[in-house]
Order: C-alpha cells, then structure tokens, then sequence
C-alpha cells in the first residue's frame, strides 16, 4: 500500500530538523554565554562596588554655614567612632574653642557644651582614646584628630580639627621627611604645593576624612576674632551641630 506523500516525515527532513534545533541550541548557548551572562555578571559587580563605594559623609552646621566632610573608609575605627557620636547627637552644641588663623579650628570637648566666659578648653572626652590610623596627609581642608601628648598617639575619643593652613613649600616637606624618614611622592607634593595644608602634623596625627563643601566656611571661621590667653577661643562661640548625611 503506498502511503500519500507527506504523511510521514522523510528521513532526510528529520535529520534537517534536527540539525535546525541542535543550531537553534548552540545559537542559544552562545548568546547566554557570550551576551546574557557577562551582562549579568557585570550588573552583579557593578552593584556590589556601588554598595562597596558608598560613601560616608558627616555634615558640621554653625552659624557661618555649613561644612560637609567625606570620613574614609580607610581610617575606619575613627570613622565608626565619629559616625557614633554624631548619631547620638554628642557634638550638638559644642564649641569650636581653639582657632587659629593660617592653622585649624578645633572643637569636640564635651566640657565646653555649656561654656562659660573666659574659660579655655580642650581636655575633655568621652572617656576612651582611639588607635592611631596614619596613612592620609594634612592638605587644607583635612578632619583630623586631636590628641594629647600620649606615646602611642592615639587619638582623643571627640576632639577633631579641621586644617586650614598655609601655603607650603618644599622645604617644609623635607623637614617633615627628614623626621619621620619617609618621603612624599610627587602627587602628594603637587598637591601640598597646590592646596596647601599643615605637613608639620604628618605621621604624628589621624586625618580621617576632609571637607568636600564648605571650604570658604572654614575660612570665614578661622579669621574670627580670639583670645590667646584662653587658648585661642573665640570670642564670640562658635557652635556646631554635626549629622551623618548622604
């Protein structure tokens, strides 16, 4: 009996569909392994550094303006201590209470909350100290921490400055090199030639963050009138208020 043409596949047209789906398989193969994956796997990436690079940002309010400064993840016992801090809302309310002009301005003393006249500051703390962190340089408009005459040079667990400085030649950078016996590199000297800063505080301080807006604020309060003889106090306060921001 001759079967009517068409009904049963020929040979040769199954061998043809089946070579069509196992090409229609590598085709698909390729696109997920050349195209659908890598692109999966560059936004898994790019998603981790984004969460990885977020940065931490602190925002000093007084009454001359505002100062946003970037904490580095680098120094992060001092990082993780100031964000503490501010989130407790322990420095609402002090004293930047020594500014000097062409230096820094200084503030964080606990003791100077409820400030009376003619009385200096900076002794006062939350009670601890932190490890040192070296590692970033004094350009203008480094936050750093202060510290008293401790060995270690750890630093004080509130106290912090913020460096205006002065123009800085080359000399000054030998000096600090000739002392501590490291040297700048190049960036590092074009940059202090460029900015400025206070080298002298190099390898002896923490810088932990710098100030990223707000640099003509710093400015403006460093050139305020003080009195030496409470250790470079304003005369008038100069209050801060100091929150974690993005």
């Amino acid at each position: 009996m001759q079967l009517a043409s068409g009904l049963l596949p020929h040979s040769t047209a199954i061998e043809e569909k089946q070579e069509a789906r196992s090409k229609l398989q590598i085709a698909k193969n390729f696109i997920m392994k050349k195209i659908i994956l890598p692109t999966l796997l560059f936004l898994m990436a790019l998603s981790a550094c984004n969460d990885k690079n977020k940065s931490t940002y602190a925002l000093i309010e007084t009454d001359y303006g505002n100062i946003k400064v970037l904490l580095y993840d680098d120094t992060p016992l001092h990082q993780a201590n100031f964000v503490k801090l501010a989130n407790e809302g322990f420095y609402d309310g002090l004293l930047f209470h020594r500014i000097i002009q062409g230096f820094m301005m200084q503030g964080g003393d606990p003791d100077s909350r409820e400030a009376t006249p003619n009385r200096p500051f900076g002794s006062g703390g939350p009670g601890y100290q932190i490890p040192a962190e070296f590692g970033h340089l004094h350009y203008k408009g480094a936050l750093a921490a202060a510290r008293n005459g401790n060995p270690e040079k750890k630093s004080s667990g509130s106290q912090f400055y913020i460096v205006q400085g002065r123009p800085v030649q080359d000399f000054a950078l030998k000096a600090q090199e000739n002392k501590f016996n490291f040297t700048y590199n190049e960036a590092q000297r074009a940059k202090y030639a460029e900015v400025g800063g206070t080298p002298m505080l190099d390898m002896d301080y923490t810088v932990f963050g710098e100030v990223v807006e707000g640099i003509e604020v710093v400015d403006e309060i460093c050139s305020v009138a003080k009195n030496p003889s409470l250790g470079d106090r304003p005369i008038e306060d100069v209050k801060m208020k100091i929150s974690i921001v993005k």
